[in-house]
């Protein structure tokens, strides 16, 4: 997308213009400027002259990159087995995302809570579109959670409006598209490593709009995901989760909450990375009131925590985003069986 000015034509054209225009359309310098975050009031972010082209934009990226801008998604995204809707609850609905519309509408969503009601930084081109995107979209499933009485004009037509959704990335989509998401904050490849047999599904930018945040909603969503857990048989659930802020030490209680009471065992281990590693033990157990700390702990954590996830020993801060990341792992055997016995073993209990 960007890039489509980032080659020789268009230097060529330029060159009768004036230095500072010809400066301007050398390749690689405008495109990409697009997707520089925005610094606080507007301007961007300050930085060397021109150092704009992230890694989602280089060339062996840069088709991802737009097929995610455009919502479209590659074709092994598409072929889903099973219907695409995964439960219902009066006039909610969790379905998976089968259009480039659909993934577009859920990256309204994202936008409108990380960057309007959070405190994430959006990239120029985020801002633009106003919605949250990254080269993963392309070829990740979208777990949808649709409001039936809340009805929205679509391209002319009426559809229900997002009120929740998921992101869901296969293992073995990953394998063949570069990665995960997961793997820009901890070092996930001994795990995988540990662990060959087993199916592992990332779970990523979750968010539910704020009116919505009721137990209903959650549920919903938590059933479209083990429904899709059960549809391709997935052995473990893994991801990023955040707390808002990136002052670690306004987080001392919640982080050694977690640190203390959920650590995960060896095997299921994965170190932050170095460059935005961040301690979780700042305050010592016995000095911890864990209740406070608990009350702190955000409730998408708190729901993880309830199903039997463990977490990582150490956080990452995300300066984009506003938040302080902690590694999220939970294998299906142990999920706690009093949820295994609410949404029934292979889904059914909200089976549209």
């Amino acid at each position: 997308m960007t890039e489509m000015l980032a080659d020789a034509n268009v230097e060529a054209r330029a060159s009768g213009a004036p230095p500072a225009l010809r400066a301007l359309l050398r390749p690689g310098t405008l495109g990409p400027a697009l997707l520089k975050p925005f610094a606080p009031g507007g301007r961007l972010a300050p930085a060397t002259p021109f150092p704009f082209i992230p890694t989602a934009l280089t060339p062996s990226r840069f088709m991802p990159a737009l097929r995610s801008y455009s919502g479209l998604r590659h074709r092994e995204s598409r072929m889903q087995p099973g219907p695409a809707t995964l439960g219902r609850i009066g006039a909610l609905e969790v379905r998976l995302a089968t259009t480039a519309a659909d993934v577009r509408r859920a990256q309204r969503l994202r936008y409108e809570v990380f960057y309007e009601e959070m405190s994430a930084t959006p990239a120029a081109a985020a801002r633009l579109a106003r919605r949250d995107f990254d080269a993963f979209d392309g070829f990740c499933d979208h777990i949808l959670v649709l409001d039936h009485d809340d009805q929205r004009l679509v391209r002319g037509k009426r559809a229900p409006r997002v009120v929740g959704t998921y992101r869901l990335l296969r293992h073995e989509i990953a394998v063949r598209h570069g990665g995960f998401y997961t793997a820009g904050e901890f070092d996930i490849a001994p795990l995988l490593a540990r662990h060959p047999e087993r199916r592992f599904l990332e779970l990523g930018r979750s968010c539910v709009l704020k009116p919505y945040r009721t137990k209903r909603t959650v549920e919903l969503l938590w059933h479209g995901v083990w429904a899709y857990i059960r549809r391709h048989r997935i052995d473990v659930m893994f991801g990023c989760a955040s707390l808002e802020g990136t002052e670690t030490a306004a987080l001392a209680r919640p982080l050694a909450f977690l640190h203390h009471f959920a650590p995960t065992e060896p095997e299921w281990a994965a170190a932050a990375l170095p460059r935005n590693a961040a301690p979780m033990d700042l305050v010592p157990i016995e000095a911890l009131d864990v209740k406070a700390a608990l009350n702190e702990v955000p409730p998408l954590i708190k729901g993880y925590l309830r199903l039997g996830a463990m977490i990582g020993r150490e956080a990452v801060v995300d300066r984009q985003f506003g938040t302080t990341d902690v590694f999220i792992v939970l294998p299906v055997e142990r999920i706690n069986p009093r949820y295994l016995d609410h949404f029934g073993v292979n889904g059914e209990r909200h089976a549209a």
